[in-house]
């Protein structure tokens, strides 16, 4: 069964009665480079145990089970379960699990699936759901690399640098657990239905050390406040979010780590958000 041939994707779709669904952010690929470069891209072996969230009709994942020891793939949508077992049956080392990424308990995931092999993610993921996927992905620590597709303009803002219009605190975030790195772009002529944009494959690699900060619950505040209006300065954003430090105490924490008063929060690098989240906590505690 060729699942990169329109005219077999059809059939197999309509046989079991599926229909694409754009709150779930369905496109499913039918360009055969691009599973063959993310496996390849992603440096699984059959050492590797690997998680693959929202498999469609299952390319990629038939392309990671070729190169993995085995692969476990979450799939919500329950009108595609009977499109898997179709298209995947006959792989023994591929199980798919209906259920709710979100829903779903990662760390014993990996643990009754994985043991023994090196934990990886290698996805095609919903443009819809690609934040928070990636959020509890990172946050679970599981994994030794995740490697997933997303929409090219999400890519370019987790990559992107301080000063930059794409930084945020979701850049900071992802930045300040991981490595980051865009492999490659996938143009909408690759999926069906065709996106009206262009997707990137990115890797995240999970940092072996992590910025030191006095505390993780305060930078990652710091950097929300920081982020939540951007257009004013970060003495505003602060005062704003910390409501029991004042205005003085904000402006003399800021100068205190070196910055103008009138730095605005987008322009500070991990290390300097480290420095100034250090100071508020200080003055919190």
């Amino acid at each position: 069964m060729d699942l990169f041939d329109i005219n077999v994707i059809k059939p197999l779709l309509a046989n079991h009665g599926f229909h694409f669904s754009k709150s779930k952010g369905q496109n499913f690929l039918t360009a055969r480079w691009v599973p063959e470069r993310i496996a390849a891209e992603s440096g699984i072996d059959d050492s590797c145990g690997v998680l693959e969230v929202g498999p469609g009709i299952g390319v990629l994942t038939s392309e990671l089970g070729t190169a993995a020891a085995k692969v476990c793939a979450v799939e919500l949508d329950k009108m595609l379960i009977p499109v898997l077992a179709e298209t995947l049956g006959d792989r023994d080392n591929i199980k798919v699990i209906e259920g709710d990424i979100l829903k779903t308990d990662i760390h014993e995931l990996v643990a009754n699936e994985f043991a023994g092999l090196s934990p990886r993610v290698c996805a095609n993921l919903p443009y819809n759901i690609t934040t928070p996927v990636l959020s509890a992905l990172i946050d679970s620590g599981c994994f030794e690399s995740i490697t997933v597709m997303i929409q090219r303009e999400v890519a370019h803002r987790i990559c992107s640098k301080p000063g930059t219009a794409d930084y945020g605190a979701f850049t900071v975030y992802a930045n300040y657990h991981t490595e980051p790195k865009i492999l490659f772009d996938v143009p909408p002529s690759c999926f069906i239905p065709q996106p009206k944009v262009y997707s990137s494959v990115i890797t995240l690699t999970p940092r072996k050390e992590k910025q030191a900060v006095k505390s993780e619950d305060m930078f990652f505040k710091t950097v929300k406040a920081s982020f939540l209006q951007r257009r004013k300065t970060l003495v505003n954003g602060l005062c704003s979010f910390f409501g029991n430090l004042s205005k003085d105490d904000i402006i003399s924490a800021i100068t205190a780590c070196g910055f103008d008063e009138k730095v605005r929060g987008e322009t500070l690098s991990i290390a300097e958000f480290a420095v100034l989240s250090d100071k508020l906590y200080d003055l919190t505690n």
